[in-house]
């Protein structure tokens, strides 16, 4: 069985879910490797003192280089960087909406200006699906348009519309390039993988309800929110959460893309979430913030300068363990790579052990107990 939802906490789900390459415990969180890298020079021996369940890489990015042959030639994206566990890739879906300045929308796709040479490249469901097959991601994801929330709901209406259409072509391409990878003569060479649709419909509960409809009369192995955290108000966001999770299928994993703050991630695994990926704790670590339990912090302020204790004292990670706020400081000041890189592990650290604890909480029937001490304690 692909997924198993082992216990509940109120709406919040205790799952697994089980892949060729390795098993996910739910809620996870996915540390998100673009192009195969995960930024602030993360190696995989860090990642694997980390332990991630599963990492996320970036279609569009990974066809633009290396190029998916060679990703196929080494084996797939996790054998290519030396990943054990298993991966999921998203669709190109996303870059719809983040590079809207280099794109035009079609019915049957999307065609880009690539931003490394100025190239015409042009991505459609079914191009997706073959460039993702390629990648060997174990799960991989329908071709979708994501719209700013912020648009006209007659513009957001046609890319629920879009989005329908496209899932619907993606799976039926999924399943002839399932049966070519998976042919008797080849059987087992290939790992099966298995893909999910996206609900789009922007804050509209209509149009959210519309989308699910549609992609539920597709035998997806999973459903995904996407759409999310592209301009709407934290409220918006919830109202969604909380109108149309509940709606998606139970026995399937339920995955919201792109989001987001500790806060965001718990308040998801509240309403029935179990699957989840943003840059914030990498990116935010880039720039020298970091999550704490007692709350963020900005390393670089100037009352660290002369702070020799430790980032978190209740954080074992590599950071906390082994340097000091003052020293942090005086690395993010100097522009030295190392301190981005320790930041980095630590904000993953924290990521990492809060969904742990959630996983625990839920297993112990106190995920409600929990979230209100963490939600406490880090406010």
């Amino acid at each position: 069985m692909f997924f198993s939802l082992k216990k509940t906490s109120g709406s919040a789900r205790l799952g697994k879910i089980v892949t060729s390459r390795g098993t996910i415990e739910t809620p996870c969180f996915m540390p998100i490797a673009t192009q195969g890298a995960i930024k602030g020079g993360i190696s995989i021996s860090d990642l694997e003192k980390l332990q991630p369940e599963i990492l996320l890489g970036n279609t569009y990015h990974l066809h633009l280089r290396p190029g998916e042959k060679i990703v196929k030639d080494a084996g797939g994206l996790p054998e290519f960087m030396n990943w054990k566990k298993p991966m999921l890739t998203d669709s190109g879906g996303y870059q719809v909406f983040s590079l809207a300045n280099i794109r035009k929308i079609k019915d049957d796709g999307v065609e880009f200006q690539n931003h490394l040479n100025g190239d015409k490249i042009f991505l459609s469901p079914e191009k997706s699906m073959e460039i993702q097959h390629d990648l060997g991601a174990d799960i991989i994801m329908a071709f979708d348009e994501c719209p700013p929330s912020t648009t006209k709901k007659s513009e957001i209406k046609k890319a629920v519309d879009r989005t329908s259409l496209w899932a619907k072509k993606s799976y039926e391409h999924h399943q002839k390039l399932l049966k070519k990878n998976l042919s008797p003569r080849k059987r087992g060479s290939k790992k099966k993988q298995f893909l999910f649709g996206i609900v789009q419909g922007g804050t509209h509960l209509d149009l959210r309800e519309q989308s699910l409809s549609k992609l539920s009369e597709i035998p997806f192995d999973g459903y995904a929110l996407g759409g999310l955290a592209v301009g709407e108000s934290t409220k918006q966001m919830y109202k969604v959460l909380s109108e149309i999770t509940q709606k998606m299928p139970a026995e399937k994993p339920r995955y919201l893309m792109g989001v987001g703050t500790p806060e965001n991630i718990i308040e998801a695994v509240s309403h029935g979430i179990d699957m989840f990926d943003c840059v914030l704790p990498t990116r935010n670590a880039r720039h020298g913030k970091a999550f704490t339990s007692f709350g963020e912090v900005n390393v670089k302020n100037e009352k660290f300068a002369k702070d020799f204790s430790p980032l978190d004292p209740k954080c074992d990670c590599e950071l906390c363990a082994n340097y000091t706020r003052a020293y942090l400081r005086h690395l993010f000041k100097a522009e030295e790579m190392l301190g981005m890189r320790l930041l980095t592990i630590h904000n993953l650290h924290f990521y990492l052990g809060m969904m742990r604890g959630i996983r625990k909480s839920i297993g112990n029937g106190k995920f409600i107990e929990w979230k209100k001490r963490f939600l406490e304690k880090c406010s």
